[in-house]
C-alpha cells in the first residue's frame, strides 16, 4: 500500500505520454500525405526566423495589447509548467518538493510561478470579455461560429483553472508549513497564494492535507489532458509554431514558383534548335496533375501551416476582398484545409491505412471557387500571420489547377488574358489603335 500512489502516478503518466505519441504519429501522417518539398536551403536564417518569431513573438506584438497578454499565457504557462518537473519526480519518487534544497533559489522560483500564474489569470479574464463580451469583430465571422468558439473558450477555461489549482496547492501546503505539519518543510516562497491562506484558517490539518493533495493530483492530470487535447484544438500551434516558422518561405512574399512543367516547354518552344517530338511528356517531367484539387495535392509545408493555424483572424481582418464583403476569408481557408485533412486521416482509419474514395475534395467541398477567385493575391495575410502561415500558396494552387486542369477561369480572366494574346493588352483595342487617345484632345 505505501507505494501504491506512486504506482497509480506513473500508470496516469505512462498513459497520457502514450495518447499523445499516438496523436503525434497521426499527426505527421497527415502532414506525411502532402508532397515533399525543398526546405533545406539557408538553414541559418531559418532558424533564425524560428527563434524570432516563434520564440520571440516578434510579429504578435504588432498589435501592442492581445500580443502582450499573449506572451504573459504563452511566456507564463511554459515556465510554470516548469514546475511539472518537480511533481512528475515527486509522483514517481514518493517525495514531497524534491527541489526544495536549492534553498533560496527555489524560493525565487515558486515565488516567479505565482506570479505568473496570477498574471495568466489576468490575460486570459481579459481575453475571454474580448471574445465573449466586447465580442471583437474577428471572432464573430461565420467560420468562428459552433466548435472554433467554443474550443477558443474551453481553452481559456482550461488555463484558467490549471492556474487556480497551481495556486491552491501552493496556499494549502504553505498553511500545512506554517503548521508544522509531516513532511511539508519549509520551502518557497508565496506572495500570491498567500493571500488565499486566509480562506483556509480554522481547517484541521487533515483537511488541508486533502485540498492540497486533491489539487496536486487535479493539476498533474489537467496539465495531460491538456497535452491530448492540443491534437483537437487550435492551441496545437504551441508546438508547431516552432517548425511551422522554421520551414517558412525565406524569399520575397510577392515572388510566386513557376511551374517546372511549363517553364520547360516555354524554354523549348523558344529554343530554334530543339525538336519538340524528341522527348516525351514523361521525359520532360510533366506533373500527374496541375496545382491542386484536394489535400494530398499541397505540401507537406502547406499542410503543416493548416495545422498550426491559431485562428486569431489577423489575416482575415487584413484581408482587403474581406473587408470589402466579399466571401473570402483566409482563416477559412486554413480552417477547410485542415478540417479536409483530418477527413482523409479518419477516412484512413477506418481502412486500415487504404484512402477509399469519398467523393470529397477540397474545392467545391469545403473551400468554393467564389473565395479562391476573390483573392488579390496582395499577401495581406500571409504578411499578418504570427507565426507564418501562407494561405495565399493553397488559393493559388487551386486557381492553378482550374485554370490548367478544368479551363475553369472566369470570363473576365479569360477575356483580358485573350486581349494580352491578341493585342498585348488587356483592353480589346488593337495594337494600332492604342494611342488613339491623345488625339481626342
Amino acid at each position: 500500500m505505501e507505494y501504491l500512489a506512486n504506482i497509480l502516478f506513473a500508470l496516469i503518466l505512462s498513459s497520457g505520454v502514450f495518447f499523445f505519441a499516438r496523436n503525434v504519429k497521426k499527426l505527421l501522417r497527415n502532414i506525411q500525405l502532402g508532397k515533399k518539398v525543398d526546405v533545406t536551403d539557408n538553414k541559418p536564417q531559418r532558424w533564425k526566423n524560428m527563434a524570432k518569431i516563434a520564440l520571440g513573438q516578434t510579429k504578435m506584438v504588432v498589435r501592442p495589447i492581445p500580443g502582450l497578454l499573449h506572451i504573459l499565457v504563452y511566456v507564463g504557462f511554459v515556465i510554470i509548467n516548469l514546475e511539472v518537473l518537480e511533481i512528475i519526480l515527486d509522483g514517481l519518487l514518493g517525495t514531497h518538493r524534491i527541489f526544495a534544497g536549492l534553498g533560496a533559489l527555489y524560493d525565487v522560483l515558486i515565488a516567479s510561478f505565482e506570479v505568473l500564474a496570477f498574471l495568466v489569470i489576468v490575460a486570459v479574464v481579459v481575453f475571454w470579455i474580448r471574445r465573449n463580451v466586447i465580442r471583437l469583430k474577428r471572432f464573430m465571422s461565420p467560420e468562428m461560429k459552433g466548435w472554433p468558439k467554443n474550443d477558443g473558450n474551453l481553452i481559456l477555461y482550461i488555463e484558467l483553472v490549471l492556474m487556480i489549482l497551481f495556486l491552491t496547492m501552493n496556499a494549502a501546503d504553505f498553511r500545512l508549513q506554517e503548521l508544522g505539519v509531516a513532511h511539508y518543510v519549509k520551502a518557497g516562497s508565496f506572495p500570491i497564494s498567500q493571500f488565499l491562506v486566509p480562506v483556509l484558517d480554522g481547517m484541521s490539518a487533515q483537511t488541508l492535507i486533502i485540498i492540497e493533495r486533491t489539487a496536486w493530483w487535479l493539476h498533474i492530470v489537467g496539465i495531460l489532458c491538456f497535452l491530448n487535447y492540443l491534437y483537437y484544438s487550435k492551441h496545437l500551434h504551441i508546438l508547431l509554431a516552432f517548425p511551422n516558422t522554421y520551414f517558412g518561405k525565406l524569399g520575397p512574399k510577392g515572388k510566386f514558383k513557376n511551374s517546372e512543367a511549363v517553364t520547360r516547354e516555354v524554354k523549348l518552344m523558344m529554343d530554334p534548335e530543339a525538336d519538340p517530338y524528341s522527348a516525351t511528356a514523361d521525359d520532360a517531367g510533366e506533373p500527374e496533375k496541375f496545382g491542386a484539387s484536394d489535400v494530398s495535392d499541397l505540401t507537406r509545408v502547406q499542410l503543416l501551416n493548416a495545422y498550426t493555424c491559431t485562428e486569431c483572424g489577423r489575416c482575415t481582418s487584413e484581408c482587403p476582398a474581406n473587408l470589402t464583403g466579399k466571401k473570402l476569408s483566409p482563416r477559412k481557408i486554413m480552417m477547410d484545409t485542415r478540417d479536409r485533412l483530418e477527413e482523409v486521416g479518419k477516412n484512413l482509419d477506418a481502412n486500415k491505412g487504404n484512402f477509399v474514395d469519398d467523393g470529397k475534395q477540397l474545392l467545391d467541398d469545403y473551400i468554393s471557387r467564389e473565395e479562391i477567385w476573390a483573392c488579390t493575391s496582395c499577401n495581406a495575410c500571409v504578411e499578418a500571420c504570427p507565426v507564418s502561415i501562407d494561405p495565399l500558396s493553397i488559393i493559388m494552387d487551386m486557381r492553378q489547377y482550374l485554370v490548367m486542369e478544368q479551363s475553369a477561369a472566369p470570363s473576365e480572366l479569360n477575356t483580358m488574358m485573350g486581349n494580352i494574346e491578341n493585342n498585348g493588352a488587356p483592353w480589346p483595342f488593337n495594337q494600332m489603335d492604342r494611342l488613339n487617345w491623345k488625339d481626342e484632345s
